[in-house]
């Protein structure tokens, strides 16, 4: 298969650099994009010292879905392209394989529109982060299609461009990335499975991937998760409630710290009621 891959960067930093050495050295070569929004850092002298290719758009016109789209765009006016894989200019590869294997689906499962991988925890990851990564990506793959609604609700349509592929064909049946802020990935993976695509998770396809979120950071993107299924409301509609799932995680993952550092909880409680009420404004006001 003919591949892609898309990285959106801003001021990606000194990481960066091991990210684009560890693509150079993957199994599978892809044709590398890097659309940036205005680095004032060496982000951009990073990308050209390997030879990648920079699109550079305005700080101020960033956006989750267009932006994604937009560089696709750009991509398939000049490769053939199967699949397009995404990340995140913070993640490391696990290994020479990631991106094999988190494509292989894709020749093996024609009704596969959509692949993600599993995201471990950065080194000096807090015990709560480590929780939620091992919470959203556990070590079993699972392949989803728009029946199993019934059995996981909202948790059918999860996926994350951190680390994802999409079949070509499938991303453009459903008019790829739509103008969103954030969450463009489960929109599209809603949109693809209601229309008969199947969603897979590959579990042995690996990236470190995590965030020490504050109270006050992670208020913020709830409001704007608040916002996005406010006024997705057909996601919830046809998937389900998010508060449900939420409310298990909360109680499972204060169960998990107190065993470790009851400590932990704390600031556990203070950034979950920070989620809890920037949804809820989020909602309010989308």
């Amino acid at each position: 298969m003919n591949c892609g891959l898309i990285i959106p960067t801003l001021n990606a930093g000194n990481q960066f650099q091991k990210l684009l050495g560890q693509l150079a050295t993957q199994s599978l070569q892809t044709k590398i994009l890097i659309v940036d929004s205005q680095s004032t850092d060496g982000t951009l002298t990073c990308a050209e010292n390997f030879g990648i290719e920079v699109l550079t758009i305005a700080r101020q016109n960033f956006n989750h879905g267009t932006t994604r789209q937009f560089a696709l765009e750009h991509l398939l006016k000049k490769f053939p392209l199967d699949v397009i894989i995404f990340l995140t200019q913070d993640v490391l590869l696990h290994d020479e394989q990631s991106l094999a294997k988190l494509v292989k689906i894709f020749s093996e499962d024609e009704s596969v529109g959509l692949s993600y991988g599993r995201q471990l925890p950065h080194e000096g990851a807090t015990n709560e982060a480590k929780f939620l990564r091992a919470f959203n990506y556990p070590p079993e793959s699972q392949l989803r299609s728009f029946d199993d609604r019934k059995i996981f609700g909202l948790k059918t349509a999860f996926a994350s461009n951190s680390f994802a592929a999409y079949r070509v064909e499938a991303l453009q049946s459903v008019d790829g990335f739509p103008n969103v802020p954030l969450s463009e990935d489960m929109y599209v993976a809603a949109k693809m499975l209601m229309s008969g695509w199947k969603i897979f998770y590959a579990a042995d396809a690996q990236v470190y991937h995590s965030h020490n979120f504050t109270a006050a950071q992670e208020f913020r993107r709830y409001v704007q998760i608040g916002k996005f299924h406010a006024r997705e409301s057909w996601i919830r509609e046809t998937f389900g409630s998010a508060e449900g799932a939420g409310k298990k995680f909360v109680a499972m993952k204060l169960a998990a710290l107190a065993k470790k550092n009851p400590l932990d909880c704390i600031g556990a409680i203070f950034r979950d009621a920070a989620k809890f009420f920037g949804y809820r404004l989020g909602r309010l006001t989308g």
